[in-house]
């Protein structure tokens, strides 16, 4: 994602980076899914790692590489390196969750010094990228974690405008209504059809 440098700063990115996630999340009953982040920019790697769960290579305390993130990183290296802009060319530090060289593959644009990539307002989330991305070369971290009950109540209390949340919230829960409730409603219903659903009895005129 790009954003123009004259509107950063003016919100954007709790549309930008984290609603589709909550409203895939919520659309989909509320289950756990998993979320990928490619990107160098420390703003970036603070808002993914204090939003989410579960999320990892990340400074925060606890952070660790589980068997699935090792195994979802594989996967996407292996199947989906274009969709991120990733070169053949460019490897991949597993232990770090770190691409290495990634700006062959059609994303030179986006490649950034450090100097100018936009900082986070917690230092910890500068320092780790200065320190475990090669900047001159073309890092980028790859983060994986989890958007859950607690990341999608941490999005919405941290990063979305006390003006946008009533909205926000009402979407949300329709979805959720529309996912979780409405099916249940249709399931006790056995006067018409539902999807596969047949009703129990039907009109006499329609049975031959």
């Amino acid at each position: 994602v790009m954003v123009d440098p004259d509107v950063r700063g003016q919100g954007l990115s709790w549309v930008l980076y984290g609603l589709t996630a909550l409203v895939l999340f919520a659309r989909d009953g509320l289950r756990p899914k998993w979320i990928s982040n490619v990107t160098q920019v420390p703003a970036v790697v603070g808002m993914v790692s204090d939003t989410f769960s579960d999320v990892f290579p990340s400074p925060l305390p606890g952070a660790r590489q589980s068997f699935a993130h090792l195994q979802l990183a594989r996967g996407i290296m292996a199947r989906h390196r274009a969709v991120f802009g990733v070169g053949e060319e460019a490897g991949f530090d597993e232990a770090r969750s770190v691409i290495t060289n990634a700006y062959t593959g059609g994303s030179d644009a986006l490649k950034k010094t450090f100097e100018i990539a936009p900082k986070h307002r917690n230092a910890v989330y500068n320092e780790f990228c200065e320190r475990e991305l090669d900047y001159g070369r073309g890092d980028d971290v790859l983060q994986l974690g989890r958007v859950d009950l607690a990341g999608a109540r941490r999005y919405l209390m941290r990063e979305v405008p006390s003006g946008s949340l009533p909205a926000l919230l009402a979407a949300s829960a329709m979805l959720a209504l529309q996912r979780l409730v409405f099916p249940v409603v249709y399931w006790l219903d056995d006067s018409r059809a539902f999807g596969t659903l047949r009703p129990r009895r039907q009109d006499s005129g329609a049975v031959r």
